[in-house]
């Protein structure tokens, strides 16, 4: 939801970190990589309990998710960097509730998969509206350095990463805080769809 206002403020801070890691050499798509690689750690973290090193492990993901943009803006953006940045975040996403499930199956199962089910309705409609925008050549004026087009919603990266962040300081409240953010993510993909119908309407002049 805060997504695009957030975004200058994220490249003031990653730009002198970003012009270093270039010079060192050292490639936008190896950062998504790696960041990937750290945040998934976050999976056996929390699997064993371990909030406070789960926690350690998504805020690297995060800032490396960050930082591989960065670079790609001062190196050139790739097909390939747009792909693997939104691919790789999608399974991170769902990473984190599994993780709470295996803990504690008997509490925290229905509750992740719920919200697991939640972020496939916002990601699936977060990409088909790209693949058709793509195709139209449709722009996203909010998200002009994003390599798809970013259809917005009230349940964005900040809003996840943020829920993420509070279930592992409180992760007695998982369920509660998963029901809840399952809820926000429905009116995100309900509103995403809405969005869709009318965009992307047949035109009726042709």
């Amino acid at each position: 939801m805060i997504d695009a206002a957030l975004l200058p403020l994220q490249r003031r801070l990653l730009n002198p970190p970003a012009r270093r890691l270039v010079a060192l050499g050292v490639t936008a798509d190896q950062i998504t990589v790696a960041g990937f690689l750290i945040g998934a750690l976050s999976l056996p973290a929390l699997a064993f309990g371990l909030h406070e090193l789960a926690l350690v492990f998504v805020a690297l993901n995060r800032v490396m998710d960050g930082l591989d943009g960065a670079v790609a803006r001062l190196t050139g953006p790739t097909d390939r960097g747009a792909f693997l940045d939104i691919a790789l975040d999608f399974v991170f996403y769902a990473l984190v509730p599994l993780g709470f499930a295996l803990a504690d199956p008997e509490r925290n199962a229905l509750p992740a998969a719920i919200l697991i089910a939640a972020f496939v309705g916002t990601g699936s409609s977060f990409l088909s509206f790209a693949a058709i925008a793509a195709k139209r050549g449709l722009d996203a004026d909010r998200y002009p350095s994003k390599g798809i087009y970013y259809l917005g919603g009230l349940t964005e990266g900040f809003e996840t990463i943020a829920l993420f962040f509070a279930m592992c300081l409180f992760p007695a409240q998982f369920p509660v805080l998963a029901y809840l953010f399952a809820v926000a993510c429905a009116i995100t993909t309900l509103t995403r769809w809405y969005q869709g119908w009318i965009a992307l309407a047949p035109d009726k002049k042709s």
